[in-house]
């Protein structure tokens, strides 16, 4: 039988686990919540599907919560290098598709890339780059990313573009950008019903799809 909802096992639960844990859980994923210390457990355990106390090392404990089914693992324990290596490990030996690992440093990141983690973070470089992107944007007003490739954008319309149409424009060609909506300055409804005869306006907001790499390299080096 075809699972109904995505499927998530947490082993620690620090601040970034226990965050994760409740956030996932609110967007309707079933969570699986584990850690070897009570509080921790007890913290969370409203929040989730499961919560459980466990040594996420002891690889029968593992077994016995089913984490060997679960399609994505997520380890937090960057505190503890070692339980991180060795949890990784088991998981990899479980055959877990998807092994997502939190670290500290490149070379722990290297490590735990070699024992098995299909993907490291590092959460405090990651929120560094994801601020410096926030603070060069000129045009993006809001990022969605979709998948590993792709994200809906809300865009402010660059000055070069106002009095233009959008079909002179032709913007998914010349910035391989797809417009689905339209704000008007001062509405707050979206218009998705628009004709490529539209005459861009100042103020004007575009809803896009875009890849995400694309459309930062368009945004940064847009010049009105």
């Amino acid at each position: 039988m075809a699972k109904q909802t995505k499927q998530v096992a947490i082993l620690g639960l620090g601040i970034f686990g226990s965050t994760l844990s409740e956030t996932l859980s609110n967007y309707g994923v079933e969570v699986l919540a584990v850690d070897n210390d009570p509080t921790c457990v007890e913290r969370i355990a409203e929040f989730v599907t499961r919560a459980v106390v466990a040594d996420v090392t002891d690889k029968d404990q593992l077994l016995e919560l089913g984490v060997d089914q679960f399609d994505y693992v997520v380890v937090s324990l960057s505190k503890h290098f070692e339980e991180s290596v060795l949890c990784t490990m088991i998981l990899k030996e479980f055959g877990v598709p998807n092994i997502i690992v939190k670290a500290r440093t490149k070379r722990k990141s290297m490590i735990l890339e070699k024992v098995g983690a299909t993907q490291v973070i590092n959460v405090e470089k990651d929120m560094a780059h994801r601020v410096a992107k926030r603070l060069l944007r000129r045009s993006i007003v809001d990022l969605i990313e979709l998948d590993d490739e792709y994200s809906i954008v809300e865009i402010k319309a660059p000055n070069s573009w106002i009095g233009h149409t959008l079909r002179n424009l032709n913007v998914r060609t010349a910035y391989g950008m797809n417009i689905i909506g339209i704000r008007s300055k001062n509405q707050e409804k979206m218009n998705m019903d628009f004709l490529a005869d539209y005459q861009v306006l100042p103020g004007d907001h575009f809803l896009v799809v875009a890849k995400t790499n694309e459309i930062e390299d368009w945004d940064y080096l847009t010049k009105d």
